[in-house]
């Protein structure tokens, strides 16, 4: 297995439950969820403490914006022990009742033509849905919501400027019911390395609707709501293998 040239930590500084998110100010602030957080990588912004939730072990780690940047934290995660890896991140809800702060859990992340897993594999790209048991505990985790929760598929691009109104009203009528940049990325890597993943989300802005796109400091008010469901889910998962019934 190669050696990570990124996340600068030991292979016993990162546990086997990780949770994600793209925004680095954003994981600072689910840090203060854990107890005894110790931070074990600051290295090319890619910020990431391990400490203890509920008495489990669990990393919170930064991978940035877009495939590339968390295809190569998801890897290098991973070769350091990582087993199961929830994303918490944001994205925009295409469907006209979504409000600010609305869970979004993923039951399937789908890749745009000329994706970066083609680069993995050619001909066929890796399933991209999450583990069974990361969504069924992200589902059963979710009952605690303050806010509406919807489950279903969600649309991973890779460019952000690029999708407007058109590409964004096409995306529902095709079944999504949120966008953002990294689940399928995460889902592909889970499959062909065989750990296990999951994603959920907080409405960051109503796409149907034009909303303005709130920021981490916005959202800050929300994420105790999402974060809260993505740590009891993580906590509750075994790190075995991907294949395995929980």
């Amino acid at each position: 297995m190669p050696e990570p040239q990124h996340i600068k930590a030991k292979a016993g500084d990162i546990a086997e439950r990780v949770l994600l998110a793209g925004d680095p100010d954003r994981v600072r602030q689910l840090s203060n969820m854990l107890q005894n957080a110790t931070v074990v990588n600051e290295n090319r912004g890619y910020i990431t403490y391990t400490g203890f939730y509920r008495e489990e072990r669990v990393t919170i780690a930064c991978h940035g914006i877009g495939a590339p940047s968390a295809a190569i934290v998801i890897e290098e995660l991973h070769m350091l022990g990582a087993k199961v890896m929830i994303r918490l991140g944001t994205a925009g809800g295409l469907l006209k009742e979504m409000k600010y702060g609305d869970v979004l859990i993923a039951n399937g992340a789908f890749l745009p033509q000329g994706n970066i897993m083609n680069q993995y594999s050619e001909s066929v790209i890796p399933p991209t849905v999450p583990s069974y048991d990361v969504l069924s505990s992200l589902v059963n985790a979710s009952r605690i919501s303050k806010t509406a929760v919807y489950i279903g598929p969600v649309h991973s691009g890779d460019a952000f400027y690029a999708e407007g109104s058109d590409h964004s009203a096409r995306l529902s009528t095709l079944g999504y019911i949120g966008a953002e940049m990294e689940a399928g990325t995460l889902f592909a890597l889970a499959s062909l390395r065989g750990f296990k993943a999951g994603a959920l989300f907080m409405v960051s802005n109503n796409i149907a609707l034009n909303t303005p796109l709130y920021d981490a400091s916005k959202l800050r008010s929300y994420l105790d709501n999402v974060a809260s469901i993505a740590m009891d889910a993580l906590v509750s998962v075994k790190p075995d293998s991907s294949h395995q019934s929980s």
